[in-house]
């Protein structure tokens, strides 16, 4: 089972080391070589644990496996941190702290390597080998110790979610190593004060058996496994977060259509481009932040025919059904306001009555596109629930009996298109379209019909 496990592992890491230093039609991304590096030296590290590479190479020089293991345990935590000097540090700076840490590696590396020999040209003495672990533990100690604190402060300051989540996974690996490492300085007291607390040379069975192999295989493999996924995890989400976040713009596009129509077709030299042709699929981030601005733009020219009374009316119906003071409510009121102001600029009259302020929430609501988009599109789902006032007189404060949503709005076509005004009565309403039987509808600078005094 162990070959199985180590090998295994070797295998999965060193392809990861060839997926980061692929070519992808472009520039590498800082930190390749490093990172390709700390890969490649883990997988070397996993290989020489496994018990038949062990066999094989200790075939030729007796006990040679924990020097070849540890080695590569080193090389790897200095690439670790040769990865993070060039992601954080300018190239001047980096290239002279990696230039420090090759050299205190190799000084370390020809350290352990001659009290190795030492150990085995005198019958494996205690006191070489103690020698030999202290060279080791410290420099493994003292790089996991530096690892820890910045990837876990870099953690705190990342804004994207597989970064953050794969740096606190390398943080966890860095306190396995660390715990590695306490187990090594255990087993180093123990040997120096000759306690034998620590069988020593003595094989482990499986990961766990005997009990310290719990802290000498496997806690040095969940500290490996656990840095590698932390280190790759953003790597290999990044193009699943970026189909997400398309898939993600491209509903919302399309969804706040019917609300952008509406608005357009009451203020259309808000639109950027009347006559851009169908959306690429490659510039939708682009499109939706234009769509999700226009809006904007038209919800603020629309400000003079935004009132007070529909708003009222608007939240009262909220209340009723439970809703007021929700996400939900609040874009059911401002839908309610920004469909009567439509209606009311088609007219071409403002409305009587004070002005409405802006939606609840707008000061602090973030300004960005994903905050805009998602309240836009409760809002335009509001809409297509409650899309315009039948008549301009609905909803006035002049009229003292009170109203709902429902009946300051009712349901009509959402959708239209800028030429054809979604208010199913606006070209009755529209000085421009007189119609038969409209003329309650009709502004004052149009004759009114004989009873009109008697319906006032």
């Amino acid at each position: 089972m162990i070959n199985v496990l180590f090998t295994g592992t070797a295998v999965v890491l060193l392809c990861f080391a060839a997926y980061w230093v692929r070519g992808r039609g472009g520039h590498r991304p800082t930190g390749t070589w490093a990172m390709a590096a700390l890969l490649t030296s883990f997988a070397l590290a996993f290989a020489s644990y496994a018990p038949a590479v062990e066999r094989a190479v200790e075939s030729v020089v007796p006990h040679v496996a924990r020097l070849l293991s540890n080695t590569f345990t080193l090389t790897a935590a200095t690439a670790v941190l040769a990865f993070l000097f060039q992601l954080n540090l300018d190239r001047e700076r980096a290239d002279r702290q990696i230039r420090l840490r090759v050299i205190a590696l190799a000084v370390s590396v020809t350290g352990m390597t001659a009290f190795f020999v030492a150990e085995q040209l005198t019958g494996r003495n205690p006191v070489l080998y103690a020698c030999y672990v202290l060279i080791y533990i410290s420099y493994l100690g003292l790089t996991a110790k530096d690892f820890l604190l910045q990837t876990w402060a870099h953690s705190k300051r990342s804004t994207r979610r597989s970064q953050r989540w794969g740096l606190r996974t390398t943080s966890v690996g860095c306190g396995f190593a660390l715990l590695y490492a306490a187990y090594k300085l255990f087993a180093l007291i123990s040997i120096g004060l000759g306690l034998g607390l620590v069988p020593d040379h003595a094989r482990c069975s499986s990961p766990l058996t005997p009990f310290r192999c719990a802290f000498s295989v496997t806690a040095p493999a969940v500290a490996v496994l656990l840095i590698t996924v932390g280190l790759t995890l953003p790597a290999l989400l990044w193009p699943l977060s970026r189909l997400r976040r398309r898939r993600w713009e491209r509903n919302s596009f399309t969804a706040l259509e019917p609300l952008w129509r509406e608005v357009t077709s009451a203020v259309p030299e808000v639109v950027l481009d009347p006559g851009t042709p169908e959306v690429d699929a490659h510039d939708v981030d682009f499109h939706l932040h234009r769509r999700v601005i226009e809006i904007n733009d038209c919800v603020l020219a629309l400000r003079p025919y935004r009132r007070t009374a529909v708003r009222d009316a608007a939240a009262a119906e909220a209340a009723r059904r439970g809703t007021a003071k929700t996400p939900q409510g609040e874009a059911e009121v401002e839908a309610a306001v920004i469909a009567a102001a439509v209606a009311a600029k088609r007219t071409g009259l403002p409305r009587e009555g004070d002005e409405a302020p802006p939606a609840a929430g707008t000061r602090s609501r973030k300004g960005d596109l994903p905050a805009e988009t998602a309240w836009l599109l409760l809002v335009a789902a509001a809409y297509t629930r409650h899309p315009a006032p039948e008549t301009a007189e609905e909803a006035s404060p002049n009229d003292p009996t009170p109203r709902t949503a429902e009946a300051a709005a009712r349901p009509g076509r959402t959708g239209a298109s800028p030429t054809h005004p979604t208010p199913e009565n606006a070209k009755a309403t529209s000085p421009s379209h007189p119609t038969p039987g409209s003329a309650a509808t009709t502004p004052p600078t149009h004759p009114a019909p004989k009873n009109a005094g008697a319906a006032s």
